[in-house]
């Protein structure tokens, strides 16, 4: 029976988490899990000290966050000093998180996904112009596209995470950060952003899915060259997945690369 319950508890029980109190300003403070492997789908409550962010529970059934009563929603533009502080705080975790895939390669010091999400945003910086294509939004887009994983972590297939319930994990962390915002314009335009990306439902989004992929491939060419590893893995995962033609080119010319790096090796 107590297996049975520590299994129900924790549906993926081989995950390795364990607690940890994220301290903010005199306002409040957040207890999250700390993923150093794929993490469990549920988030653990929010106490506040402020009246005006009441404690927020979020579990397996909630879509969103729910406040306290008496606490509508902010409409305020931008973030108090102490909120964005706050905020800010929370996402150094993206600097400090090393993307799963090239732990699981044994790459020893690998990017974080702070930097991921940095070249992409370079990427939308300089591409061609593209006709129907907002570069503002492309930025912000790459800026925030994984922004949730400073909660959740990096979730990848080889965790065998659902799709959808990677989605809804991730969401409930989205909403968990923006209620540390605290509401209002900025949290909403995040929040915009991601669903857009998540949904794939743009050509800025399109253009930005090409972007995450083309980034994660140069790097595997990076690692390649310097580590002197084979990474096929990541080659293969994208092939064929491009949706755009500077995504297209980009990649085939990180691969045209790879090639003349390895004598033709095909892919």
């Amino acid at each position: 029976m107590a297996s049975a319950a520590a299994a129900k508890a924790n549906p993926f029980p081989l995950i390795n988490t364990n607690s940890r109190k994220i301290g903010f300003s005199h306002k409040f403070s957040i207890k999250f899990p700390f993923y150093s492997d794929p993490p469990s789908p549920r988030l653990l409550a929010v106490h506040s000290n402020n009246p005006n962010l009441d404690s927020i529970k979020m579990d397996q059934n909630v879509s969103g966050f729910v406040s306290g009563p008496g606490n509508p929603k902010s409409s305020h533009a931008s973030p108090s000093p102490s909120a964005a502080i706050d905020f800010l705080t929370l996402c150094h975790r993206l600097k400090s998180t090393k993307r799963k895939g090239w732990l699981n390669h044994g790459i020893k010091g690998p990017e974080s996904i702070a930097d991921h999400m940095y070249r992409m945003s370079l990427m939308a910086l300089i591409a061609d112009e593209v006709p129907g294509i907002n570069r503002e939004r492309c930025i912000k887009i790459a800026i925030v596209h994984d922004i949730a994983e400073a909660i959740v972590g990096d979730i990848t297939p080889s965790d065998g995470v659902p799709k959808q319930e990677k989605s809804r994990m991730e969401q409930e962390a989205l909403d968990e950060m923006c209620k540390v915002l605290g509401g209002g314009m900025r949290a909403e335009e995040i929040q915009e952003l991601w669903q857009e990306y998540e949904t794939n439902s743009s050509l800025e989004a399109n253009l930005v899915k090409d972007f995450d992929k083309v980034e994660m491939i140069l790097q595997a060419l990076e690692y390649e060259t310097e580590h002197g590893r084979i990474l096929d893995e990541f080659f293969l995962s994208t092939a064929g997945k491009f949706q755009t033609e500077i995504g297209k080119r980009w990649a085939a010319e990180i691969i045209s690369r790879r090639n003349s790096r390895s004598g033709n090796r095909p892919n």
